[in-house]
């Protein structure tokens, strides 16, 4: 169900946003251009709604009900915080420049050190 779901979103989507870059503005008209406050009354009183922006409402309201619809099947049950309860034990591991960090042992004592030590 929910491939199915993201599958239609998916789809919606992409004709939402092609539905959107088709359509034309609001004050298109030629008139609107040049100030005339008449042109939206060319289609009468309560306005020209055109088949695409029909179209727009009823694909944006299917991309809302996909919307909704993946927060219900996506949401956690139970999860109250989105912080893991416990944290992962870091382990250091020997790199080389950690290997190079150790200091060196002092040379080995030569038996003419330790005669000058005595």
């Amino acid at each position: 169900m929910t491939t199915f779901l993201v599958i239609i979103h998916i789809l919606v989507c992409i004709a939402l946003i092609g539905i959107v870059l088709i359509q034309g503005g609001k004050g298109a008209e030629i008139g609107a251009a040049f100030g005339a406050g008449a042109s939206n009354t060319v289609f009468g009183a309560s306005g020209g709604k055109s088949f695409i922006s029909r179209l727009t409402t009823i694909v944006a309201v299917v991309f809302m009900l996909t919307s909704l619809g993946l927060t219900y099947f996506y949401r956690i049950p139970g999860s109250g915080s989105i912080m893991p309860s416990e944290l992962p034990v870091k382990t250091e591991s020997a790199s080389p420049a950690a290997q190079q960090e150790t200091p060196a042992q002092a040379p080995a004592a030569t038996p003419d050190a330790e005669k000058k030590a005595n």
